[in-house]
């Protein structure tokens, strides 16, 4: 294809050996010919992945299993499940129906239990009728486990759901793993004496069962985030790494200049004692506000937030494109080729606006339609 090593900036990749090895691994490969090339790379891994693979530590497999194990009993039969169907909505339930579960989608763990759990009066008395009661759904230990898996998958799917939302940098992404891993440690200190605060569904279980010991599982909730804690700084470490850099990127005006590259030096105080360049910073986007400053004037630091830019989550980018060759490419229009597709993506998927007065006055002559 012709690309320039030295331009690349950043590599990517998911968990396995091929990928990561330290000597035969294709993201150390790459990054050594890029540095061989006067370049030099970050490698990563994939964030979404280590999120999804961080949230599967969560050990409360006996709450897991069994909730799968019910909606399976109501599913597989289409009998049964046509009759808990209509059983739902003779009660008037807040749900027409129970999910299944896919690990091989996260977030449909989640939605598996929080529709469980709002449907779990409706499932008790629908399994007693056909004779095959859940007896752990009158437990009130097991419904706290149950709604404490509730409310913990619930913040770690709004963390997927974030990290994969629309124009996502490189210093968006890590904020959001910040602000997360500090509400891990907010969860722990508060877990410890009990107070369920930020989980609602927990909140709920102990109003309902003031006499039941609930807080002799104070200790486990508190165990099972310490272990989601280190799980998460474990897994993170590339972030910190470029920390600095990242910083540097989004918060110009707060950084120490004797704290980052020497030859970014010079240009960071004059742009930190310009304060117009502060006014412009706190209201444009970050793409805006490097492309607004000075070529001449501002170098090095355009090329520093070039690079950070090139660092983005692009998993809504690939999501919405399949989404549109799915419309696109549908039975009715069975004769639409690869390279019509692909050019009708092209025009779909981009952000660029043709100006079309201009590209009429470069024509030397106008055909009019007859």
């Amino acid at each position: 294809m012709g690309l320039k090593w030295d331009k690349l900036c950043g590599v990517t990749t998911d968990g396995a050996p091929a990928m990561t090895g330290e000597r035969k691994g294709m993201a150390s490969m790459v990054c050594v010919k890029v540095k061989e090339s006067g370049g030099e790379a970050v490698r990563m891994h994939c964030i979404i992945h280590q999120e999804a693979l961080c949230a599967k530590t969560v050990q409360l497999g006996d709450v897991m299993n069994t909730v799968v194990k019910t909606v399976n009993i109501i599913r597989a039969r289409g009998l049964y499940h046509r009759e808990f169907q209509a059983f739902l909505s003779d009660v008037d339930a807040e749900y027409g129906d129970v999910l299944y579960h896919s690990d091989v989608r996260w977030l449909s763990r989640g939605s598996l239990l929080q529709r469980f759990y709002s449907l779990r009066s409706e499932i008790d008395k629908f399994l007693k009728e056909k004779g095959r009661p859940l007896h752990k759904l009158s437990d009130p230990l097991w419904l706290a486990d149950l709604a404490f898996l509730v409310d913990l998958t619930h913040h770690l799917n709004t963390l997927n759901k974030n990290l994969q939302g629309k124009e996502q940098l490189v210093s968006h992404l890590y904020a959001h793993m910040k602000a997360f891993c500090v509400k891990l440690r907010l969860f722990e200190t508060q877990l410890r004496s009990f107070n369920a605060a930020h989980f609602p569904a927990l909140s709920e279980i102990k109003s309902a069962f003031p006499k039941a010991d609930l807080s002799a599982k104070k200790e486990k909730y508190a165990s099972v985030i310490t272990s989601l804690v280190t799980e998460f700084n474990q897994r993170f470490q590339d972030f910190s790494v470029i920390e600095k850099q990242i910083k540097l990127f989004s918060t110009p005006f707060l950084v120490d200049a004797e704290e980052v590259e020497e030859s970014l030096q010079l240009e960071l105080i004059e742009m930190q004692c310009d304060d117009s360049l502060k006014s412009q910073h706190q209201l444009l986007s970050l793409p805006d506000f490097y492309q607004s400053l000075d070529h001449a004037k501002f170098p090095l630091m355009r090329r520093h937030a070039k690079r950070m830019m090139s660092l983005f989550g692009s998993t809504y980018i690939c999501e919405q494109t399949f989404s549109l060759l799915n419309q696109n490419k549908s039975r009715p229009r069975s004769r639409m080729t690869d390279s019509h597709l692909c050019e009708v993506l092209r025009v779909s998927t981009t952000k660029l606006s043709p100006d079309i007065p201009a590209i009429l006055q470069s024509k030397g002559q106008h055909h009019c339609s007859h």
